[in-house]
């Protein structure tokens, strides 16, 4: 009798465990059309797809041991978020990188380097930092280069001088200059570097005292005119505090409580701001009439509003040419990747890698592409 009543509750639980993954599964499916300016709760489910979706595999394989008419269940709810997985795994295992490259081929670096000082605390390492991080791209020979978090002074001399690393092979660049200190004596954000001559350029900033902007230049190739986007959107802007307070909330630490309302909050508010930039993204987007590659940290997976707002109709390279979940943020959890190149539907796209220097909490992403005809 109690051998039997075990069963049953065992039964009952692993069904009802199941049951809850499956609506968790739903409800983050439904990522891509809740704008998390309003229902920022969706957010936190977009962070869990990959889980779910391993976890909703192996109750396949589990109720087909146990009890194959349960099995059911995660097959029913799987394809529900077909959305969601096919912009989960790339599956292109064969692909590799051919370093050289034609003429007709365009190569698009995009990198957000934090702040060009690299992952070293050792100061003195820090200050050759920058230049590994500029030889890590130019050996590359990129026709275009977008770069996140990256800054610059027009006043502190060669040292400083990060726009000079580059400025000797791509004359030609746009500097959204977001922050600024001290009448050039420091200023970051996000730069385009182009080969290519540049015949327009814009910026359109961000909502906030200290918020960034999105912006693109129009480069002539040839005959063609393409438009660059790139743009950091807002991050959790997570201190070093805030890890101390996701290791206390995994060691379950007596402050774990306080921990969580403090990453809670970043969170939240990090979610809320994406979704207004996003559709800031989205306007401009659509008001473009020429071929265009939007490129950017995000700072949002795949399976989110952000991401799939953006994208719209927009092929993404790691998925037309990568292969399996892509990480590109290297710090929190294995299936971050926030890192994007989107180009249109005017472009083949040839290949891709992501390049991993250790000189950032990201990874490179680099992708050659050509114009249809």
């Amino acid at each position: 009798m109690a051998r039997g009543f075990i069963r049953r509750f065992f039964k009952v639980f692993f069904i009802t465990l199941n049951i809850f993954i499956s609506i968790l599964f739903l409800l983050a499916a439904l990522s891509p059309f809740l704008n998390p300016a309003q229902w920022w709760f969706i957010g936190f489910l977009g962070l869990c797809v990959p889980y779910l979706i391993v976890l909703l595999i192996f109750s396949m394989i589990f109720w087909l041991i146990v009890k194959p008419v349960l099995v059911l269940i995660p097959i029913l709810t799987l394809p529900a978020g077909w959305k969601q997985l096919k912009v989960v795994f790339a599956w292109h295992p064969m692909a590799g990188f051919i370093s050289a490259k034609t003429d007709s081929t365009i190569r698009i670096v995009d990198w957000n380097v934090s702040s060009m000082y690299g992952l070293s605390k050792n100061p003195d390492i820090k200050k050759h930092n920058r230049t590994e991080i500029a030889a890590s791209i130019l050996k590359l020979q990129p026709d275009i280069v977008c770069l996140q978090e990256f800054n610059h002074s027009y006043t502190q001399g060669q040292h400083a001088d990060n726009i000079g690393l580059f400025s000797g092979q791509y004359p030609y660049y746009f500097f959204s200059k977001d922050y600024q200190k001290g009448n050039g004596f420091y200023a970051s954000g996000s730069i385009i570097f182009s080969k290519f001559p540049v015949i327009d350029s814009g910026k359109i900033k961000y909502p906030g005292k200290y918020g960034e902007s999105l912006i693109y230049i129009d480069v002539l190739k040839e005959k063609d005119t393409i438009r660059i986007y790139t743009t950091h959107l807002q991050s959790y802007e997570f201190r070093g505090n805030d890890y101390a307070d996701l290791e206390k909330i995994k060691e379950q630490d007596e402050e774990a409580l306080t921990a969580s309302k403090n990453i809670f909050r970043k969170m939240k508010l990090a979610f809320t701001r994406r979704g207004v930039q996003a559709a800031i993204v989205r306007k401009e987007l659509d008001a473009c009439n020429i071929s265009s590659i939007m490129c950017g940290d995000f700072n949002d997976v795949p399976n989110s509003y952000t991401y799939f707002h953006i994208r719209h109709d927009r092929q993404d390279a790691f998925l037309a040419k990568g292969f399996g979940i892509g990480r590109s943020y290297i710090s929190l959890a294995p299936t971050l990747r926030i890192d994007y190149i989107l180009p249109d539907k005017n472009f083949n796209i040839l290949q891709f890698d992501m390049v991993d220097e250790g000189l950032s909490d990201h990874l490179m992403l680099v992708t050659d592409v050509s114009l249809k005809k």
